[in-house]
């Protein structure tokens, strides 16, 4: 087996914690093979947090949304919303504005726990809805905001005129 293309070999769909894995290590510029097993690669990339990273580097949390509680009646979004879940909680008439410069690829949800209707308002922004409403639909209802392209963006959901 010493010549084996690693191509030809047989693939391993679920490693347990023992398989060892064969590592070329090139610190120096001397290429070693090791050897480490599963369960110590997966603790390596745990402790640096690598198990949170997708492979472009970008934080995925993760798969959860980090939560930003509102109870006023206006809230301006900011580009650190980006990824969240903005809770609106309210019994009076809450309005979201949607400010320019947030930048192609932002997306945010919105939760309207409280009563009073969460509407969305553009600031030097374009928001556009399949059926032209502006609004979350009623108490517990959710809705998204998607820009795909820069100032340019698409309210979906449970939306209300």
């Amino acid at each position: 087996m010493a010549n084996t293309k690693i191509s030809e070999l047989t693939e391993l769909t679920s490693p347990a914690g023992a398989d060892i894995l064969a590592i070329v290590d090139d610190i120096a510029g001397t290429p070693t093979t090791k050897k480490v097993t599963v369960t110590n690669l997966m603790r390596q990339a745990s402790a640096s947090n690598l198990a949170s990273y997708d492979f472009n580097g970008n934080a995925i949390s993760n798969f959860d949304a980090s939560i930003n509680d509102q109870t006023g009646t206006t809230y301006t979004l900011v580009a650190g919303d980006n990824g969240k879940v903005v809770v609106l909680d309210n019994a009076s008439a809450v309005t979201v504005t949607v400010p320019s410069g947030l930048g192609a690829g932002f997306n945010c949800s919105f939760v309207q726990k409280g009563a009073g209707q969460v509407s969305f308002s553009a600031s030097g922004t374009t928001i556009n809805n399949r059926q032209s409403h502006t609004k979350i639909n009623a108490q517990y209802g959710v809705a998204s905001i998607v820009a795909y392209a820069a100032d340019v963006f698409v309210l979906a959901g449970d939306t209300a005129s």
